[in-house]
C-alpha cells in the first residue's frame, strides 16, 4: 500500500460541490476526474470532506473476512438458491474512503451486495397490507454474452406510525485510545449530534462508553432533554484500551431496563471495531450478541476510522444482532445514515427476511448469485424459524442480481447427469421467488411468493437495471473477479452516462465520479 502520511483527502462527494469552486482544490494532490462542466451544488463542503488524518500505511492492521465468490450452479442439481436479506451499506462507504485516499481497496473489503444496497432505486410501493413489494427484470448481461442478468428489487413500505412511536436508544460509544483521531471520535460526536436533532420528546436516551472499562455517562434521559444529551456527547474524550464486550453487556442491560413494549428499542454502537480487552474474538462476540438480541433489542453498528478498523467484527455483530452496519467516513455520510435514512436504519418493518429462488429447468440451466456470499443459507433453513435472516427497515430497498444461463446458451456449467434426470415441470414460469419474514414483534414467519415469467425479460435495460449492473460490474473489477468477463471501467462509465436522471441523484452522481477516479488510478498503475 502507498504511504498516505500527508494526503489531502478530498471525497468524491466534495468534488461534486467543488466543480463550481475550483479554488477549493488548490494544493490537493489527488487526481480529479474530468467533468462535463456542469455545476452540482449539493451542500456544504464541510459535509462532504473526509476528516484529515496523518499516518503511515505500513502500520495498517485492518481486518476483513475472506470472500469466496459464488460460482455458477446447475439447476439440474441445485434448483434452489437461498440467502438472508442484507441492507448493510458499510462496504461502499469504505471503498469510497480507499479511493479518496488514492488507493484501491483490498478485494475482501468489496462486498457487492452492500455496494448495490447503498443506493436508491425506483421500485413500486407494496400492496396494501404487505410489508414490501418484489419486482424482477431480466436483460442481456453487459459483461457476458452467454448469460442474462436478472435483478430482484424489494421495496419496504413506509410506516409513518412506526416512526412516531417512542424510541429507547442506547448510544454505545468506543472512547478507547484507538479512537483518538479526527476521523474517529470527533466524527462520532458529529454523527450523534445529528441524531439528537431527530429525537422526539418521549424518546429515552442513554449513553454508555467503553475504553479500559465501561461507563454509564447518561441514563434514561428524555428526548426533550436535548441540551443535556448533546453536552454529554461533546464532553467525550478518548483514551485507554478497548473492553468492548463489557460495554455491549451494559448497553443491553440498560436497553432492557427502559424497554418500550410498543416502541423502538435499539443499541447504536460506534467503534472502529478494535476490541482488545475481554471478549475479543469474532466467534465469541457473535455468541454474545446472539444471546443479547433475544431481549428484543435491535442493533445498529457504525464503523469509523482508517488503518485499524476491524470490519470483520463489526459486520459479525450487525449480522448476528438483528442489526445493520454502516461505515461513516464523513459528516455527509453521517447525515445520510442518521438523518435522511433514519427510518430505514432504525425502524424495522420485517425481521429474519429470507429469500429462496427456485429455477425452472425447462427454461434455465444455470445461475450465479452476485454477492451475498456471507448471507447464503442451507436450503432447509428457509422454513426454519430458528434460523436468522436479515432485518428490513421502513422504506428500505434490497437489490439482488443473478447471472442466469438459459437453456439455449452455449455456456457449459457441467450439469450433465449420467444416472439421474431433472424433472421438467409444465409451468411456464422461469422461476419462483419465495420470501419469508417475521413481523418485528413476532417469532412466526409468513411467506410470500412471486413468480417470474417471460414478461420480465426486457429488450432494453431500465435505468434501475443499468445502475445496478454498473455497480456490480465495478465491484467485480475491484475484486478482479474471475467472473468479470469483458468488463471495463470505460463500459461502466458509458452505461452510467446512459442513465437519464443520474445527475439528479447526488449519490449516483458521486458513484460516476468515483468510477472515473478508479479508471484514472488503474491506468496509472
Amino acid at each position: 500500500m502507498k504511504n498516505r502520511s500527508s494526503f489531502c483527502k478530498v471525497s468524491t462527494g466534495m468534488l461534486i460541490f467543488a466543480l463550481s469552486t475550483p479554488a477549493l482544490l488548490v494544493g490537493c494532490s489527488s487526481p480529479q476526474p474530468k467533468t462535463e462542466g456542469a455545476v452540482y451544488d449539493t451542500g456544504k463542503v464541510a459535509e462532504y470532506a473526509t476528516p484529515y488524518v496523518s499516518y503511515d500505511a505500513n502500520y495498517n492492521t485492518e481486518e476483513y473476512n475472506a470472500i469466496d465468490e459464488s460460482n455458477f450452479k446447475a439447476v439440474a442439481t441445485s434448483p434452489l438458491s437461498t440467502f438472508a436479506a442484507d441492507v448493510d451499506t458499510a462496504s461502499y462507504a469504505n471503498i469510497r474512503r480507499f479511493i479518496n485516499f488514492g488507493e484501491l481497496p483490498p478485494a475482501d473489503a468489496v462486498r457487492i451486495e452492500e455496494m448495490l444496497n447503498y443506493f436508491h432505486y425506483d421500485y413500486p410501493q407494496p400492496n396494501e397490507g404487505e410489508p414490501f413489494s418484489v419486482t424482477t427484470e431480466i436483460s442481456a448481461c453487459p459483461w457476458n454474452p452467454d448469460t442474462k442478468l436478472m435483478m430482484v428489487g424489494m421495496q419496504a413500505k413506509q410506516v409513518d406510525e412506526l416512526e412516531k412511536k417512542p424510541s429507547n436508544l442506547v448510544f454505545l460509544i468506543d472512547v478507547s485510545g484507538s479512537m483518538d483521531s479526527p476521523d474517529k471520535l470527533p466524527l462520532v460526536k458529529n454523527a450523534f449530534l445529528l441524531l439528537c436533532e431527530q429525537l422526539k420528546e418521549n424518546d429515552t436516551i442513554s449513553i454508555v462508553t467503553y475504553a479500559g472499562s465501561d461507563q454509564i455517562v447518561l441514563e434514561g434521559a428524555k428526548g426533550s432533554d436535548s441540551k443535556e444529551i448533546m453536552a454529554a456527547i461533546e464532553d467525550l474524550e478518548a483514551g485507554g484500551s478497548t473492553a468492548g464486550s463489557e460495554g455491549i453487556k451494559t448497553a443491553y442491560e440498560i436497553a432492557r431496563k427502559y424497554f418500550k413494549a410498543d416502541g423502538n428499542n435499539r443499541v447504536i454502537l460506534a467503534t472502529d471495531g478494535d476490541l482488545n480487552v475481554g471478549i475479543t474474538s469474532e466467534g465469541e462476540l457473535t455468541r454474545l450478541i446472539k444471546k443479547e438480541k433475544e431481549s428484543g433489542v435491535f442493533l445498529s453498528v457504525l464503523g469509523f476510522g482508517t488503518e485499524n478498523i476491524k470490519d470483520n467484527k463489526m459486520e459479525a455483530l450487525a449480522d448476528n444482532g438483528n442489526g445493520n452496519y454502516s461505515y461513516i467516513d464523513s459528516r455527509f455520510e453521517a447525515k445520510k445514515v442518521l438523518s435522511e435514512e433514519l427510518g430505514a436504519n432504525f425502524f424495522t418493518v420485517a425481521k429474519d427476511v429470507k429469500f429462496q429462488l427456485e429455477f425452472n429447468p425447462k427454461f434455465i440451466k444455470g445461475y450465479r448469485l452476485i454477492g451475498y456470499e456471507n448471507r447464503i443459507m442451507d436450503d432447509e433453513d428457509f422454513k426454519d424459524d430458528t434460523k436468522d435472516g436479515g432485518e428490513i427497515g421502513s422504506v428500505h430497498r434490497v437489490t439482488v442480481l443473478y447471472e442466469i444461463v438459459d437453456k439455449d446458451s452455449p455456456m457449459d456449467i457441467g450439469s450433465d447427469l449420467k444416472y439421474q434426470s431433472s424433472a421438467v415441470t409444465e409451468s411456464n414460469d422461469l422461476l419462483n421467488i419465495a420470501v419469508r419474514y417475521k413481523e418485528p414483534d413476532s417469532e412466526t414467519s409468513k411467506e410470500l411468493n412471486y413468480p417470474v415469467t417471460t414478461e420480465d425479460i426486457k429488450t432494453e435495460m431500465s435505468d434501475n437495471m443499468k445502475f445496478a449492473s454498473a455497480v456490480a460490474e465495478t465491484g467485480m473489477l475491484l475484486r478482479d473477479s474471475e467472473f468479470k468477463g469483458k468488463s471495463s471501467y470505460d463500459d461502466v462509465e458509458s452505461l452510467l452516462n446512459s442513465i437519464s436522471d443520474i445527475k439528479s441523484d447526488t449519490n449516483k452522481l458521486e458513484f460516476l465520479l468515483l468510477v472515473k477516479k478508479i479508471a484514472s488510478m488503474t491506468k496509472e498503475q
